[in-house]
């Protein structure tokens, strides 16, 4: 069993084929993300570089274009205030699972955007 992942070896080879993944995720982005999706995360230094290469990899390309977003620096700007976190806007708790923690950046993003007055386009 992996430290890192929480799964070994053996089971991520029963995983779901990457390329085939990347390519369906490709068409969500194509049908729900406008006609230029954000990449918009917590720690887009870490998580930018994963779906970055993935789609560079699997695909030849990638639809977020060459830059991310970090949530952080655009609360950050939003409030003017550079000591500020954005954190206290989520509600779902940041667990560390891929999908809690996107669920809670998510969150946070749509509370800039109806109570801060973020100018994004959300679907």
């Amino acid at each position: 069993m992996s430290a890192v992942s929480g799964h070994s070896r053996q089971e991520t080879l029963s995983f779901d084929d990457p390329a085939s993944t990347m390519r369906a995720f490709g068409g969500w982005l194509a049908r729900e993300g406008g006609k230029r999706p954000m990449f918009v995360s917590d720690n887009n230094g870490f998580d930018w570089m994963f779906v970055c290469w993935y789609f560079h990899h699997f695909t030849g390309g990638c639809p977020f274009g060459h830059s991310s977003t970090n949530l952080g620096s655009l609360y950050k700007g939003l409030v003017k205030d550079a000591s500020q976190t954005f954190k206290h806007l989520r509600e779902t708790a940041h667990t560390h699972h891929p999908v809690d923690d996107a669920k809670g950046n998510a969150e946070a993003l749509l509370v800039m955007k109806e109570t801060r007055g973020l100018k994004i386009g959300l679907k």
